[in-house]
């Protein structure tokens, strides 16, 4: 048992050193393995207590409060996805409007209003496609 949660440590010394998690497991992954991780460290910590030996229980309860900790952190910038890095081709934009080569601004913006009344934020829809229909729509009416 001290063998293996010597090795846990120096694991986990090792990635929070790093300044990464395991990279496998992404942030949700990373989330539900460590509430488990913890809950386990604190059942270990009770057994060790029960049985009288100090040194485990401590050590275990501090990993579980680690544990437990880092299954509660939230990344700072919120869930939003950083803005697109590169410019929509014009192809791209009368794709997703659904208007040919030839469209004219009347029926481009024809396609916005009809697309845009299904997918704003305001009636269910995500505020990702809202801003993909003003990127395809600029992209087609600006010069």
């Amino acid at each position: 048992m001290l063998y293996l949660l010597l090795g846990s440590a120096l694991l986990a010394g090792y990635f929070w050193l790093n300044g990464r998690r395991f990279p496998v497991l992404g942030r949700r992954e990373w989330r539900v393995v460590s509430a488990a991780a913890a809950l386990v460290a604190f059942t270990a910590a009770a057994w060790s207590g029960v049985r009288g030996v100090w040194g485990p229980t401590i050590v275990l309860a501090i990993t579980g409060l680690w544990f437990a900790a880092s299954a509660r952190k939230t990344d700072a910038g919120g869930a939003r996805p950083p803005p697109p890095q590169s410019r929509m081709s014009a192809e791209e934009a009368r794709r997703i409007l659904g208007v040919g080569e030839g469209a004219s601004r009347e029926e481009i913006q024809a396609a916005y209003t009809r697309l845009m009344r299904a997918v704003h934020p305001d009636k269910g829809g995500t505020a990702g496609l809202a801003a993909q229909l003003n990127a395809a729509r600029d992209r087609l009416l600006k010069p």
